[in-house]
């Protein structure tokens, strides 16, 4: 399924693949890999509310502040797991990590299969990049937020993320 002019990056208008994902649906399954390249699934995913957040690429000033910011309220945030998907290689992430102090964010690659893109509606046609976008699973595996961010460079709503997290706990 594309989703022609879904988004924009740079205001340019790019198409999405994969389904426009809507709060109270079933949060779909995916194969990603962990920064030790082990297949890690939703099932492997901690239990509780699960935060996703999609990003073109860690090592972009919007990616990396969003990963930081996510970071640091997930020390506060009993109960709930942040994940970080993008199509950086787990080598790239793994640095990334070390380097900026990312302790609390479990990074995920989709670069081998692009499932999450797909299974998520995040996948850039023209870029094989993820958009950014980001999701909140509650303990029963539905979504209860999600957001797609409508310009690429932009920054997700934080305050809109973290009420719908906190509407969990």
């Amino acid at each position: 399924m594309e989703r022609p002019g879904a988004v924009t990056f740079n205001g340019n208008s790019v198409t999405l693949i994969g389904p426009e994902l809507r709060v109270g649906q079933p949060a779909p399954d995916f194969v990603v890999l962990t920064k030790d390249l082990r297949e890690f699934t939703l099932k492997d995913t901690k239990p509780g509310v699960r935060v996703f957040s999609a990003v073109p690429s860690i090592d972009t000033p919007v990616c990396d502040t969003e990963t930081r910011r996510f970071n640091k309220e997930a020390g506060s945030l009993d109960g709930v797991t942040v994940y970080t998907v993008s199509m950086d290689l787990p080598f790239a992430q793994a640095r990334w990590c070390a380097a900026a102090g990312i302790d609390r964010v479990v990074m995920l690659s989709d670069y081998r299969d692009a499932a999450f893109g797909m299974n998520y509606g995040t996948l850039i046609k023209e870029l094989r990049l993820e958009c950014r976008a980001v999701f909140v699973v509650d303990s029963g595996g539905m979504l209860t937020y999600v957001e797609y961010v409508p310009e690429i460079t932009n920054h997700p709503n934080y305050d809109a993320v973290l009420r719908a997290i906190r509407s969990l706990s």
